[in-house]
């Protein structure tokens, strides 16, 4: 979006007309409301973007149907000219001396080239709206604004294509005045004949142009046509120009300003003959009309409008990029207005969370009124006719006043902000800079729960701004970008965000197009059935616009994909891109098909059972690792992940929660690698702990058919240290997604934080752990870890895995014991060096207690720490592991491999002996 400059953000509203609340869909739903297809349709807007015409900003759902639309907006309009009751051209006086003559001439002469000029500007905006498909049909002087240089700006081009073409509201879209004759011929009201069911044709290009036409014959005269007329004679009158010869000179004769016309440069009448061509198929388009002769002077004054390249483009993005000599001075001014330099969509979101209510503003401004209930009492008849009662309800039509939406509030709010913070440096080393970021002068706000981060106005201005500067760096950037989205993501740059930390890169465009999202397949009845069911609450998802880019993504995901299946719940998981990314649906695709191998590998096989089994047994085993008391009892009851989990993890939680938790979890989810999901499971039901233990199995069943409220944010922070307690084999996977060859160690990987990194990246080792049997593995109470993650843990090498991922004063690195079960002779001859030995064959008593000993107290003392039992036999480190579990012990793991992976290290110590 273009910044703000000297424009200013308006609002106006109207009403979708209301559907019957008792008719359904063919699909047995009960029928999508107006005001939500509006909105769905309304999202595209957003992205036309040009500098003659106004840019949209946002739409919101009111009561009773009621839309409010957000859009530039500029005082001044072509009506405040015509209001003057003066024609263009300055006519010379006869007795006036010929110096003054000539300055006349010179004036009358700017003036045409003036209207032809306005016509030019006129024409490119429309021009631009038909390359995406749009027509405006409400071209007016009063939606033809000037900008604070006088250059034409199009306001209100987008209300015939979001209502349909007039079809979900209850008033034509378009001025009686300025009608083509063909969309009066056709009637512009709705059919209130339910026999016909042939709907009148859009409004072409062409159409416009004869808006035009009016628009510039009434500049050129100085006054408003058919005003003496009523709206019927109106249209009449206009049908009536079929007949006649010379459009132009019929409205001229007509008006009286004959002398006028006459008097007019050749080139300005034969663009308003061309423009007042009855037949649409003699008149010429707008881009037809941009290229005849009659712009000939004042088409090289213009430049062409290029597109800024986007963030995912094959072409260079700083190509147009213009520095200033001294970058220094950019926020040296004094009076500069920075926020004016941010684009419209971030003043807007900006005004929003300085306090700023859109309703608010037009129930100021009167525009919307409320009603006591007995006004909205019917009308009653006596027999002799005479009605008592309300006058009709006006609130249906459009009332197309625009609100000028005050940006003092957020002015103020700003106003202790330093011009330097709208120019952050993006150097790596933060911590010695004098300007504002995340890291300094912010950092008491960056210690505030999220929610009040999210609202504050000035922390998120902050935000934003970094967060833009480094993205428009992507992907050199991309080291700094995971560094700050480990403090926070701003809401507004969560989508580009997202793609980035999932290392989206590339045309992704021409990818998207290639796919064939048209040949109908097997999946499409599915698909059919799941999008009407996925996140419906959510406006935005629920619209039919929604819906069909759903359909989209979704079948090239399945199309370009042709080893993978459509399982139930891929719907869910495209939800969340499809919803950050709603006008860009080749984004949403390309984060779904990075998010897919990294969190979900192979989960959407044909047959992926053995993948989710593996998954859940590691999962069991996590619950066992960290909350042993909860793993007992939910065991004992019979309660095991397979009954609740599958579709946390399937969906990875998108089926579980709604949206906006969803953002905030996939956060942080997205800073993790492939385990980590893990994790939140486990915080999920640590939240739910002393429900599910006071519960039975039936209860445990209702307790997650509808899940309790989860506070996200506690869930988000006790995930983080439950993955900074699990020692990284513990989550491996044989069915994970296998390393990526040729990968850039000493690139991206060397600076992301340790939870992003996967176990099966580092090259294998004979230390690395082994894949077991999948009954082997379910056998198993407690995970396994490899030999390489104990010696890190024991500090037999020097390492810095376990840092947390947010900042933290002292080290969290966990203690560590380890408990050799073999006997004491095996144990003699050679142990890791500050382990214990609890020889299993005397280990436990028949009652299931750890046998009384020397080292018995020691390990009781471990108690919450990690415990790694070695041994020789695998079977009986299982049992021994099980054992301490039944007794609670949380965070025991066993070493994969046993004693004999470490022999070979030359790691193992034998006691001096005099011990």
């Amino acid at each position: 979006m273009f910044p703000l400059k000297d424009a200013e953000m308006g609002a106006f509203t109207f009403f979708a007309s209301a559907l019957p609340h008792d008719v359904c869909g063919s699909n047995g739903l009960p029928l999508t409301p107006n005001s939500i297809k509006i909105l769905g349709r309304f999202q595209i807007l957003k992205t036309v973007t040009h500098p003659r015409l106004c840019q949209y900003v946002d739409i919101s759902r009111g009561k009773h149907e009621r839309l409010v639309v957000v859009a530039e907006h500029c005082e001044q309009s072509l009506e405040d000219l015509l209001r003057e009751r003066k024609p263009v051209r300055l006519t010379p006086r006869k007795e006036s001396f010929k110096p003054k003559e000539k300055f006349l001439q010179e004036c009358s002469l700017y003036s045409y080239s003036k209207v032809l000029c306005i016509a030019f500007e006129v024409l490119q905006g429309l021009q631009y709206m038909n390359k995406h498909g749009i027509v405006h049909r409400a071209l007016s002087p009063h939606n033809i604004l000037l900008d604070q240089k006088g250059h034409i700006k199009l306001a209100k081009f987008g209300l015939y294509h979001m209502t349909a073409h007039g079809d979900d509201v209850d008033f034509p879209i378009g001025y009686p005045s300025y009608l083509a004759p063909e969309v009066i011929a056709q009637g512009i009201f709705k059919s209130t004949d339910h026999m016909s069911s042939e709907k009148p044709l859009p409004s072409g290009p062409k159409s416009d142009v004869w808006s035009l036409g009016i628009v510039l014959f009434e500049l050129c005269v100085g006054r408003k046509l058919f005003q003496s007329l009523d709206i019927s004679e109106r249209l009449k009158f206009v049908l009536t120009l079929d007949c006649v010869d010379d459009t132009v000179i019929v409205l001229a004769e007509e008006h009286g300003c004959l002398d006028i016309i006459k008097e007019l440069p050749e080139n300005v009448i034969d663009l308003l003959k061309k423009c007042l061509t009855f037949h649409p198929t003699k008149r010429p388009t707008p881009t037809e009309l941009m290229k005849d002769e009659v712009f000939s002077e004042v088409s090289p004054l213009y430049t062409p409008f290029i597109e800024p390249a986007s963030l995912f483009s094959s072409s260079l993005r700083c190509a147009d990029l213009t520095l200033p000599e001294d970058i220094s001075q950019l926020y040296k001014d004094i009076s500069s207005d920075y926020l004016a330099e941010r684009s419209i969509e971030e003043v807007y979101y900006l005004w929003c969370l300085a306090g700023g209510d859109l309703e608010k503003e037009l129930v100021n401004k009167e525009i919307i009124r409320s009603k006591p209930p007995i006004c909205t009492l019917p009308n009653f008849l006596f027999e002799d006719g005479e009605s008592f009662g309300q006058g009709r309800d006006r609130s249906s039509l459009l009332d197309d006043t625009t609100v000028t939406l005050s940006l003092c509030q957020l002015r103020n709010r700003l106003k202790d902000v330093g011009g330097e913070a709208f120019y952050p440096l993006l150097e790596d080393d933060q911590s010695n800079l004098p300007h504002s970021n995340s890291n300094n002068e912010l950092s008491a706000a960056a210690t505030l729960p999220l929610i009040i981060r999210e609202r504050d106005t000035e922390y998120q201005l902050n935000r934003i701004i970094l967060f833009d500067r480094l993205l428009k760096a992507y992907p050199y950037k991309k080291n700094q970008i995971w560094k700050e989205a480990r403090i926070d993501i701003p809401p507004l740059m969560r989508g580009l965000t997202w793609a980035a930390l999932l290392g989206v890169e590339g045309a992704i465009h021409a990818k998207y197009d290639a796919i064939d999202k048209d040949t109908p397949i097997p999946t499409d009845r599915q698909i059919e059935v799941d999008i009407p069911r996925c996140h419906q609450y959510d406006e935005l998802l629920s619209s039919p616009e929604g819906h069909a880019k759903f359909r989209r993504v979704l079948k090239a995901w399945v199309v370009s994909h042709p080893d993978l299946v459509y399982w139930q719940g891929l719907d869910s998981l495209c939800a969340p891109f499809l919803y950050l990314n709603f006008n860009n649906e080749a984004l949403a695709y390309a984060c779904m098909s990075a998010f897919i191998p990294k969190y979900l590998y192979n989960f959407f096989l044909k047959d992926n059972s053995h993948v989710i089994q593996e998954y859940l047994t590691v999962f069991s085993q996590m619950i066992a690792f960290h909350d042993p008391e909860l793993s007992n009892h939910l065991n004992e009851i019979g309660f095991i992940p397979d009954l609740y989990a599958i579709p946390w993890f399937l969906t990875m939680f998108t089926h579980v929660f709604p949206l906006h938790k969803i953002f905030h979890l996939w956060d942080t989810l997205l800073l993790g690698n492939s385990s980590f999901p893990f994790c939140i499971g486990v915080a999920i039901l640590q939240q739910l702990r002393d429900r599910l233990l006071a519960n039975g199995f039936n209860e445990c069943i209702l307790l997650f058919s509808d899940l309790p409220e989860i506070d996200i944010e506690r869930c988000v922070r006790e995930s983080i240290n439950l993955f900074c307690w699990t020692p990284k084999s513990a989550t491996y996977r044989q069915h994970a997604q296998p390393p990526k060859p040729n990968s850039d160690s000493s690139g991206v990987r060397s600076s992301t934080p340790y939870f992003s990194a996967e176990y099966t990246e580092p090259p294998k080792t004979d230390l690395s752990r082994d894949s077991i049997p999948l009954n082997d593995l379910k056998s198993e109470v407690s995970p396994r870890i490899s030999a390489e993650d104990l010696i890190d843990l024991c500090e037999l090498t020097v390492t810095g895995h376990f840092k947390t991922p947010t900042k933290k004063t002292k080290s969290s690195k966990p203690k560590l014991l380890v408990v050799d079960i073999r006997n004491s002779e095996d144990f003699i001859r050679g142990h890791i060096s500050g382990s214990i030995n609890i020889p299993f064959s005397a280990a436990f008593t028949t009652e299931g207690e750890l046998t009384p000993g020397p080292y018995t107290t020691m390990l009781q003392n471990f108690k919450g720490k990690v415990i790694v039992i070695v041994g020789h036999v695998a079977k009986h480190t299982a049992e021994f592991a099980a054992h301490l579990v039944k007794m609670k012990y949380p965070r025991v793991c066993i070493l994969d491999g046993g004693v004999n992976k470490i022999k070979p290290t030359g790691l193992l110590t034998v006691p001096s002996p005099q011990i």
